[in-house]
């Protein structure tokens, strides 16, 4: 018979992402016990997610798990867990940026930080990647403010700003900020032919390709790549033979289930006039470069935020693709993102270096939200 529990749960935004909050001592210790739970707590697999938490896209069916750290450099342990939507995979590979925005509140809102006004600075370590993020919490009365009137594109209305810096986020999978010490390789993808990309690895690993290299504008909305089951078979191919080529799996055929988020599949283009997800007209004075990113064989609604620190990151390397189609007034402490729900803001500081640049930190801001607290019920 099985045995229902309940598991103390916050449901929170972060960024332009969404998901579900544990405390670690409450879920599983062991691995596929706890990835039984989250599949039950998210509903999956089910393309609709109707009997869990998860809204049925990749972008709102993840989990944050945080607890106090065990390394001295800092507060909190976050892992983050990618649950699929419909396939009954939990994947650790990698962080969201996104979901990392809401960290900082969560470990205010559970006390296992100290607080101080008027910004509580959270230090994250992300066991996904090994690296530290410090998280800039607005704090009010001895509580997370959330309320404020920053506005992040992708979102509906306003939130207190969250500032996030990723300190020395190159080499998460390799030791180095460009894994094959090739600012842009080429790739060989069986049906496709000879595909030009920048493998860079901060934050999370990117794959950047040319969007033009594969008949696109970089304009289009995730709607009309999704709608094209021969363009999604030929961006997971090269996707793939990109992971294959960082070590991360042997066969390309298998990344969507090997390894379903990394390396993300980015497309770049110069800056031009182009409209958004909700209809707005952007001019291209107002963007540094056009982009589009894969998310779980999908297009992303809008930008990962440890894609931004990647991009931000790539825009430093001499010759890379995302360096290549840069508009001529770019500022890299102010790089423009220009993604399906409008503009995203990023910065990176670096010094150079002989082979590659050497990454000090990347930043962006976010704004979170918590939506829910209570328990989740599952049956065991």
């Amino acid at each position: 018979m099985n045995q229902k529990r309940h598991i103390p749960c916050l449901l929170m935004r972060g960024g332009t992402s969404k998901g579900a909050f544990f405390l670690e001592n409450d879920l599983p210790a062991q691995q596929e016990a706890r990835d039984r739970v989250l599949l039950k707590v998210m509903g999956s697999p089910d393309p609709k997610q109707i009997n869990g938490l998860g809204g049925a896209t990749s972008v709102t069916s993840k989990v944050a798990i945080v607890g106090v750290s065990r390394r001295p450099d800092a507060d909190v342990d976050y892992t983050f867990a990618q649950v699929s939507v419909d396939k009954p995979l939990v994947s650790y590979k990698g962080n969201c940026g996104n979901i990392s925005s809401a960290v900082g509140p969560f470990a205010i809102e559970r006390g296992l930080v100290k607080v101080t006004e008027p910004v509580t600075t959270v230090r994250i370590h992300n066991t996904n990647t090994g690296k530290i993020i410090e998280a800039e919490v607005p704090v009010e009365h001895g509580c997370v403010k959330y309320d404020g009137d920053y506005q992040i594109a992708g979102v509906k209305g306003s939130g207190a700003p969250i500032k996030l810096k990723f300190l020395r986020p190159a080499g998460t999978i390799s030791p180095r900020l460009l894994p094959t010490g090739h600012a842009v390789d080429t790739l060989e993808v069986p049906g496709v032919g000879s595909i030009q990309v920048s493998l860079v690895d901060a934050a999370n690993p990117l794959a950047f390709i040319r969007a033009s290299d594969v008949g696109l504008t970089g304009a289009e909305l995730p709607a009309q790549i999704d709608s094209d089951p021969a363009l999604l078979d030929k961006l997971e191919r090269i996707r793939g033979v990109a992971a294959v080529k960082l070590g991360l799996i042997s066969d390309y055929t298998t990344s969507a289930w090997e390894c379903p988020g990394l390396p993300k599949l980015t497309l770049v283009a110069p800056p031009q006039d182009y409209t958004t997800s909700d209809g707005k007209e952007i001019p291209a004075g107002e963007l540094d470069l056009l982009s589009r990113m894969m998310s779980m064989q999908k297009t992303h609604s809008s930008y990962a935020m440890t894609g931004a620190m990647c991009t931000a990151a790539a825009a430093a390397v001499e010759g890379s693709v995302v360096q290549q189609v840069l508009g001529p007034q770019a500022d890299l402490q102010r790089l423009r993102i220009a993604h399906p729900g409008g503009i995203l803001e990023a910065g990176v500081d670096f010094q150079p270096g002989q082979d590659e640049p050497h990454i000090l930190d990347t930043f962006g801001f976010r704004t979170a939200n918590l939506l829910m607290e209570g328990n989740v019920y599952c049956c065991e």
